[in-house]
């Protein structure tokens, strides 16, 4: 039993963290350091108060502990988040809030704050995720990524968005820009809450009716004004996401993203699915996309069918297992069909080859439209959804309780 006490204070503890012994420790610390500001003490304090682990621990650090502006201590990579002053305070203590919420394996990690001391601009100190973001990945490598590690990234992403769920945070702002990682090819994280919300919080915030965002990741209710930004308008920006993932292309590059294309998504307007695409992935993105809110999945849901179409993919590559499923046959048709036309695009001088429309843009920034129509599907997206769902079933019924 000796190993389950503190030997500081005698009291249980996990072999690890004693909360007791660390709250009284940084508490000794309080008078030893300010940010200048009472609301951010008062957030970092109670943070390191209530931490259960060290992952829920932040601290003040100063600015002259960061060396070359992206180290800190032992040479431990970091980036720093810069505020500028004119944005609002509240705003920045609610990114804050979110990110310690949801701090540890989900997102990027949250080490703390500081203050740079000629602009007087408070910054998040996070993890350093030296690949990049998912945008500039795909546009890189994405002719060396195969089914195995699109699979991979798509139930960990779908998994982490899951779990933020279930702390009833939306993110209102999940696009390839806000998924970083360390390694592609193995962990993704997710980054920038500066637009989520806890749901039900401040309902009545005035401030909170401006549309921010990319607007191709934007549901088209919440394009419209028709509806808040609901959990379910995560679920479509996913969506296009996984559209992202299996074609490499950012949606709509070679059009303005102005109000013109915020009322063709609202009148159904999707990216187009290349046919080469496996049909339960087709089928996965068009049910992110429904215009019908409630005809979406959830996370939960999205987690487990991709967690399987993976779990029957990694089996079959490793052990030569299921090479008979459904999924397994698309699939493998799937990367037979890239390969080919690959071999035919091969004189192509870089890994993508597009052309981005100046007005084509892929960064937050306001979206308020008015006079949008009430978002609907196109004419034949409900029928060829329904018959995709039915071929599906018919082709696996052992496991038609995924497409219910």
């Amino acid at each position: 039993m000796s190993s389950n006490i503190c030997p500081e204070c005698n009291q249980e503890w996990d072999g690890y963290w004693c909360k007791p012994c660390n709250s009284k420790r940084f508490q000794n610390n309080f008078n030893k350091w300010t940010s200048g500001n009472d609301k951010i003490d008062k957030f970092i304090q109670d943070a390191q108060l209530n931490a259960n682990d060290d992952r829920r621990v932040i601290e003040w650090i100063p600015y002259n502990r960061f060396k070359d502006v992206k180290q800190i201590g032992k040479d431990e990579e970091v980036a720093l988040k810069k505020f500028d002053n004119f944005v609002n305070f509240s705003d920045v203590l609610n990114e804050m809030k979110m990110h310690l919420k949801t701090n540890g394996f989900i997102v990027v990690r949250f080490y703390g704050v500081t203050k740079d001391p000629e602009t007087n601009s408070y910054m998040m100190v996070l993890e350093y995720a030296e690949d990049g973001n998912l945008r500039e990945y795909l546009k890189i490598n994405f002719n060396n990524i195969n089914w195995l590690q699109k699979l991979n990234n798509l139930w960990d992403l779908s998994h982490k968005l899951m779990n933020i769920h279930e702390l009833d945070i939306v993110h209102q702002d999940f696009h390839p820009g806000n998924i970083l990682s360390y390694s592609f090819k193995s962990d993704l994280l997710i980054s920038d809450f500066g637009l989520s919300k806890l749901i039900g919080a401040n309902p009545n915030n005035p401030e909170k009716k401006n549309i921010f965002g990319v607007l191709p990741y934007i549901a088209p209710e919440v394009l419209s004004g028709e509806k808040e930004y609901t959990k379910a308008a995560d679920v479509y920006s996913f969506g296009i996401i996984v559209y992202e993932m299996i074609t490499g292309f950012p949606p709509y590059p070679d059009i303005p993203h102005e109000k013109d294309l915020a009322m063709k998504i609202c009148n159904g307007l999707r990216p187009k699915i290349p046919f080469h695409t496996p049909k339960l992935i087709t089928r996965i993105i068009m049910r992110c996309w429904d215009a019908r809110v409630t005809h979406r999945p959830t996370f939960e849901e999205l987690f487990n069918e991709l967690w399987n179409y993976w779990n029957d993919y990694y089996h079959y590559l490793k052990e030569g297992k299921n090479k008979y499923s459904e999924s397994i046959i698309q699939i493998e048709n799937s990367e037979k069909l890239s390969k080919n036309l690959r071999l035919k695009n091969s004189t192509t001088t870089t890994p993508l080859n597009y052309q981005t429309h100046p007005r084509a843009i892929y960064t937050s920034r306001l979206l308020n439209y008015s006079n949008l129509p009430k978002p609907k599907n196109e004419e034949k997206f409900e029928k060829e959804l329904e018959e995709l769902t039915k071929s599906i079933t018919d082709l696996c019924p052992s496991n038609s309780d995924l497409f219910i």
